[in-house]
């Protein structure tokens, strides 16, 4: 059973259904991966992302108290002009489109 957790604009749907998935058609969307790292990064776009491997903590810009942690089965959305630093833990592959 999947649960759903919204923080600051950024929405994390954990263990979607494969069906929900399929739907999405996220097997056929970009992918992209990056091994352990810190970045920050604004979206210029909302983005939905399903992340296959790995983990990451995912922080407002400047405010890191502020975090949510996303990892392996978790299909998120992120909110067009979110600024956050993404703190790559363990090395990342997704699935994602803009829009």
């Amino acid at each position: 059973m999947s649960n759903v957790i919204e923080k600051f604009g950024v929405k994390i749907v954990r263990n979607p259904p494969e069906e929900k998935l399929t739907e999405l058609g996220v097997r056929k969307w970009t992918k992209w991966n990056c091994p352990p790292s810190k970045f920050g990064w604004t979206y210029g776009n909302k983005e939905t992302c399903y992340i296959l491997e790995g983990k990451v903590k995912i922080s407002l810009y400047g405010k890191e108290e502020e975090s949510v942690e996303i990892a392996a089965g978790d299909l998120v959305v992120f909110p067009k002009g979110l600024t956050c630093t993404w703190d790559v833990l363990v090395a990342v592959d997704k699935h994602y489109n803009c829009g």
